[in-house]
Formats: structure tokens, sequence, C-alpha cells
């Protein structure tokens, strides 16, 4: 191409903040301070493109199973789990909370007839993590169905989780090549691993010894996700059967060994990717419940009203789009997946 003419639109400051042509390295940090530059990068553009791609894929997904999208508050007055990770806020003349997640609000409309709904949002934690794997602010891909259990929306999830992976490797040729990204569409069903069966794997492949109640650590879940890989190929797995004690006021346990629930954690072979349980939907178990882990039912009247006037079974779960995105890719770090991160130390840009 022979230009016959430049017309200059606007003049660049120099020099630029960091090298977009990647001869020169940048630290993330850098790159973060700088990222109207550093979305110059192919890399990085290419990343973005992937999650799109993901977004757009797992709403048609849903779109295709007869599911309602959703979207809850996300300014509320009492804490999903009671847990004290909440950012406080000033409302007019009182204190509120940025919420932790849409499950309470899920709930909810399971009693109103909306039986299957998802809601793609932000979530928030407070917890002062500092790693490179969690994030204050991130966004969950929620699910909830009435007249289901926990195995059901499992095979939701499951089967979403590869109807994206398919999507990417259709359309986003161009942009894993950038990355030097290989993809292969995860195998379903996915192995379903009992808590219990966990405890033996870690305390058989690892110095570091689980006991029951115990949460797995992250080393935990790497010598699981190893041993999973080396005996299947495959990176993502079920963990089932987790005890009552550990999982959240609203996990449904077993009648007949209440000490454990219906729940599960859908796990990558380097992290926990999603979260999910049968909800109890009797109104004296839930209140029971609460109180056994310290809280006031009184605090969940809203969410309590709804379950007096029959409220279906229903189960859910909520997956974290930048950990999907991160593990798909094999990111270094999740910062990578978010436009702008918020993390403990990150409030600008």
């Amino acid at each position: 191409m022979l230009p016959e003419e430049i017309n200059i639109l606007n003049v660049a400051g120099s020099p630029l903040p960091m090298d977009t042509t990647g001869k020169v390295d940048a630290e993330l940090d850098t790159r973060l301070d700088s990222r109207f530059i550093d979305l110059r990068r192919a890399e990085t553009t290419a990343v973005f493109k992937i999650r799109h791609e993901v977004l757009q894929a797992i709403r048609e997904y849903f779109v295709k199973h007869k599911f309602l999208e959703t979207a809850t508050p996300k300014v509320v007055a009492t804490a999903t789990e009671g847990g004290t990770a909440l950012f406080p806020i000033t409302y007019f003349d009182r204190e509120a909370f940025l919420n932790q997640s849409p499950q309470l609000f899920k709930q909810i409309l399971m009693s109103g007839g909306f039986d299957r709904v998802f809601e793609i949002g932000p979530i928030f934690r407070a917890e002062e993590h500092d790693t490179r794997r969690h994030l204050n602010e991130a966004t969950s891909i929620d699910v909830e169905v009435s007249f289901a259990d926990h195995f059901d929306v499992m095979e939701i999830l499951e089967n979403l989780v590869a109807y994206a992976y398919t999507k990417v490797i259709e359309n986003c040729k161009s942009s894993l090549e950038v990355l030097g990204v290989e993809l292969k569409v995860p195998k379903t069903p996915f192995l379903k691993l009992t808590y219990n069966e966990v405890i033996e794997i870690i305390n058989a492949h690892s110095e570091e010894k689980m006991h029951w109640g115990d949460d797995l650590g992250t080393l935990g879940e790497h010598t699981v996700g190893d041993y999973v890989y080396e005996t299947t190929g495959e990176s993502h797995y079920f963990i089932i059967d987790w005890p009552t004690e550990i999982k959240p006021f609203y996990a449904m346990p077993y009648e007949d060994r209440p000490e454990f629930s219906k729940s599960f954690d859908m796990m990558h072979r380097t992290m926990e990717l999603s979260s999910g349980a049968q909800r109890i939907h009797i109104p004296s178990l839930l209140k029971s419940r609460i109180e056994s882990q310290g809280m006031d039912p009184d605090g969940f009247e809203f969410y309590l009203k709804a379950f007096e006037y029959g409220m279906p079974p229903h189960a859910g779960w909520g997956m974290g789009c930048e950990r999907f995105v991160m593990t798909m890719l094999g990111t270094d770090n999740i910062r990578d997946t978010v436009l702008f991160p918020r993390d403990r130390r990150r409030l600008s840009p």
C-alpha cells in the first residue's frame, strides 16, 4: 500500500508509558496503571475477545434451555452467607452493604414461579487476599432451578462449560493463536468425587494431612487436581457431599446422614470454579440452620418470608467468570482477565 496522504487526527505523547510491541516486558502493575496502553497489545485484546465469546456462549446456552435472565440488587441490608467479608456503605441515614452474591434473591424468585433463572453480574467480597486468583469485585454467573436437586444443576453446569469451550474454539481461532493456547472441549459428565474420597486422595499423595471438616486449601486442591488429571486426562471434576457444617446455611442436608449436605464444588485442576447445592426449602429447617451458624433469623426476615407460602425444592450454583476464563487460557494472574481489576491495593484506574 502506498499512501498518498496522511492526516494527523491527534498527537500522541512520548515516550509511551510502556512498550506495546512485546519487545520489552512490563510488570503487571505497570500494565494495569496504564491499561489504556496495555489494551493496545494483541495479547491483551485477545483475552477480552475470548471473555466476550465466553459470556455470549453462556447467555446463548441459557436462552436455548429456557432460562430467564434476571438482575438482583447489589446494595443490600443483610449478608448473604452471614460472613464478615462485606463492604459497608452509607445508604442515606443507615448502613448497607455491597452484595456478596445474588443467592438469597435467586431463592426468593423460586417461590414466585420463576423456575429457571440466571444472572451475570458483579459481586463484592471484602476479603484481604492478595493472591493471583482473588479479586474483591468479580463477575458471577449464577443459576437457580425449581424442582431440581444438586445432580440436576451439576449437569447444567458441566454442559455449560463444555458449550462455552466449544464456542471459543469455533469462534476465537485468531485470538487463541495470538495467546498460543490450544483448547479441547472438556469431556462430560465430569468425574464426581465425594468429600471423603478427596480426603483419602490428599492424605495418600500429600505431606499435608486433612481431617474431616477441613477445607481443602490450595495444596489440597492442587493435589486432587493433579491426581484427577493423571488418572483421567481431564481438568474439570466435582467434589460432592461436603460436611454440612462447612457449607452455607441454605445447603440441604441429607435426610439419612445430616452431617453431609447435598452440595458440590466444581473444580479445575488448579482451583475452585463454582460452588452449588440443593437448597433448603423447608422454613423450620432453614431457620434452625441459620441459628446453628450463630446468626439471627430476624435479620433474614425478607428472605424467610418467601418460604412461608409454598417454596418448591430447588438447587443452583454460582461460577466466577474471571476464574473460568483464567483456567481456560492458563493465565497466570486473574487480573489479566478483568479490564480494571479491584483488589485490596487497587482502586484506580
